[in-house]
């Protein structure tokens, strides 16, 4: 029978056009109904259109439907996809901003840190919004697939009060993947791994090669290759440290830990700004803001781009289509999901959302026992589970006393700043962010007349340790002239 799939933030170009080219390249799936919602309607008819001439120049006669209306794109759906910003860019951009000015540098700031503690009070509140929709109007049997960041926060809150069953998805263990079988001077399928932890710091716990471990000789492996020496320094420094390589890009990492972004004059030595993934200052915010301006200046009036073509060969390592394919179809699906623990991971707590290997087939996902992580990498992943726990708890009942607690307790931002500093810090952020964090009315008030009254912690204007500028449009369309495709 067919079914219907929805996505919820759909108005995201790159996620969701990609999403649906890996599904619709499920022979099966041809006669799917889709659904696309958000709130910005213009990004949505942009999306859409798009995606239209996709389905078309394959010779499918899939039916895509976008609406603004969230409970009518969710009505009988059976798979849903959350690809959400809460706040957008303008939100995003005081997860950088204000904590810079305590000294708080993050290069992504969407998972831990100060930028990802508030990411998921805003994501929270939007997603459990859409648990009650779900529960009313999706299919029985719906499944919630999160792409949405903080991964781990937004899963554990779905699975813990949402009321509906969810499924957090990542490619940070593929892509490492990929680099440590060229490190090895292999290809990908001839390495085998066992990779286990929480979201975006999962640690790859085996490596072999023809039957061989390999673990042991990564670090060797890594400080060698021309480019990784360079440009992962981070992970290579707690490879050194902690004997196993993590999952995440080199800026990812670096704000999760309290090491390596505590002083200013420290930070250039551990980062590469070649690329903002490796530990820019807000540099996330300003690819994403650059993507913004091509995104509403070009992809919405052009009509000579490519259309995506919906093959086996062309689809990604991403794992949403993969697992609808095993369920509906029986084909096992082999993989890495975040899922609430329940002793797959015998040294983490049994609420947590972990990352861990697992399957999927027609009776749906089921995780395969870890047993213990080496102690040093446990104790990395509790530290983060802490701040997590309370980050979702505060999200849920709005005390903003467990939301400061979280900030006093998160290790990069308790490495850089005192009490005093967090709590100001967090009055600030709750107040520039009122309009998305309903359950925090009474404490947003409270935090204005602080604010107001004073006498205010000391703070400076902070551009941060290592800041690009963010291109304007005009200078992407100049650099794609030069090099087309280059602005993109």
């Amino acid at each position: 029978m067919p079914f219907k799939i929805t996505f919820i933030g759909a108005g995201s170009i790159g996620f969701t056009r990609r999403l649906l080219a890996d599904l619709l390249a499920v022979p099966e799936f041809a006669d799917a109904e889709i659904a696309f919602t958000d709130i910005n309607a213009r990004n949505l008819r942009m999306v859409t259109a798009l995606c239209r001439r996709d389905v078309a120049a394959n010779g499918l006669q899939t039916r895509i439907t976008p609406t603004t209306n969230r409970r009518e794109a969710l009505r009988g759906a059976k798979y849903v996809f959350t690809v959400v910003r809460i706040g957008g860019l303008e939100a995003f951009a005081h997860d950088i901003e204000i904590p810079l000015k305590y000294g708080v540098d993050q290069c992504v700031g969407d998972t831990l840190c100060a930028g990802g503690l508030m990411y998921a009070q805003r994501g929270i509140a939007a997603l459990l919004d859409f648990c009650r929709d779900l529960r009313e109007v999706a299919a029985p049997d719906c499944l919630l697939l999160n792409y949405a960041n903080p991964m781990a926060m937004m899963t554990w809150a779905v699975n813990q009060h949402g009321g509906v069953r969810c499924v957090g998805l990542c490619h940070g263990v593929q892509h490492g993947h990929f680099q440590i079988a060229e490190v090895l001077g292999l290809k990908k399928a001839e390495v085998d791994i066992i990779c286990a932890g929480i979201n975006h710091q999962t640690w790859y716990l085996s490596v072999k090669t023809a039957g061989r471990e390999r673990t042991r000789e990564l670090l060797a492996a890594f400080e060698r290759h021309p480019v990784y020496r360079r440009e992962e320094k981070v992970r290579i420094d707690m490879l050194r440290r902690f004997g196993y390589y993590s999952t995440e890009s080199n800026g990812h990492l670096s704000e999760y830990v309290p090491w390596y972004r505590k002083r200013p004059a420290e930070i250039k030595r551990w980062i590469d700004l070649s690329s903002w993934i490796l530990g820019e200052t807000g540099g996330y915010l300003r690819v994403c803001t650059e993507g913004r301006h091509w995104f509403e200046a070009e992809f919405g009036g052009r009509k000579d781009y490519p259309t995506l073509k919906y093959s086996p060969e062309n689809r990604s390592e991403e794992h949403g289509s993969r697992i609808l394919e095993a369920i509906e179809t029986g084909r096992v699906y082999r993989g890495h999901f975040n899922l609430p623990n329940h002793g797959t991971i015998t040294n983490l707590p049994a609420d947590a959302i972990i990352e861990a290997p697992g399957f999927v087939d027609r009776h749906g996902l089921h995780l395969t026992p870890v047993g213990d992580l080496p102690l040093g990498c446990a104790a990395v992943c509790n530290a983060s589970i802490s701040v997590q726990r309370l980050g979702v708890a505060a999200a849920v009942s709005g005390d903003d006393t467990l939301l400061r607690q979280a900030f006093l307790l998160d290790p990069l931002v308790g490495a850089v700043c005192n009490p005093p500093e967090v709590w100001q810090m967090v009055d600030e952020l709750l107040v520039a962010q009122a309009r998305w964090l309903p359950q925090y009315r009474r404490a947003i008030a409270a935090a204005k007349r602080r604010l107001a009254a004073g006498p205010r912690v000391r703070t400076r204007a902070n551009r941060g340790a290592a800041r690009l500028k963010t291109r304007s449009l005009a200078e992407l369309q100049r650099l794609e002239r030069q090099n087309p495709r280059a602005g993109h």
